[in-house]
């Protein structure tokens, strides 16, 4: 009895893991779905090679990187961090730094323009009516029924 239960827990191991992998290798016939969820010839193929390669008693490692020798590294969902897909992963990274640069800039940019045109004012020195405007503009208190999205159409403007 313990045979035939052990024998079903390491058949149970074989198909989590195997399902595991087929969900993390890209069909290629489909393109779009993983070879778990695709019917494809080639899917069901290497579904069955991959759990020959499991009872072969081969590591998840060994088995993707079988896997990318025989086709290719598109065949996985996750690329591998190299110098080749370093902008690919990096690209998120700098577009919301810059974005973000540019917002601060924007914001200490403002502020200082701000600070100068009062201090130009303490000095006794005439405001330009751009400078007056937006010294209004900075100084008057929002109307009491402005909406939510009224400091994004601001910066939107500027």
């Amino acid at each position: 009895m313990e045979g035939a239960e052990d024998q079903v827990k390491k058949e149970r191991l074989v198909e989590a893991r195997a399902r595991n992998i087929s969900h993390n290798v890209r069909c290629t016939e489909c393109g779009s779905q993983s070879i778990e969820d695709s019917q494809a010839d080639i899917a069901i193929l290497l579904r069955k090679l991959i759990r020959d390669e499991i009872k072969a008693g081969k590591s998840d490692k060994e088995i993707y990187t079988k896997l990318e020798d025989d086709f290719g590294e598109t065949v996985l969902y996750a690329p591998k961090f190299d110098m080749q897909t370093a902008a690919l992963w990096l690209s998120p990274l700098i577009v919301a730094g810059a974005a973000g640069g540019l917002w601060a800039y924007k914001k200490h940019r403002q502020k200082t323009n701000v600070h100068i045109m009062a201090l130009n004012l303490v000095r006794g020195i005439p405001l330009t009516p751009k400078e007056k405007e937006t010294m209004l503009e900075v100084l008057t208190p929002p109307p009491g029924g402005t909406s939510s999205l009224s400091w994004w159409r601001r910066w939107l403007q500027q």
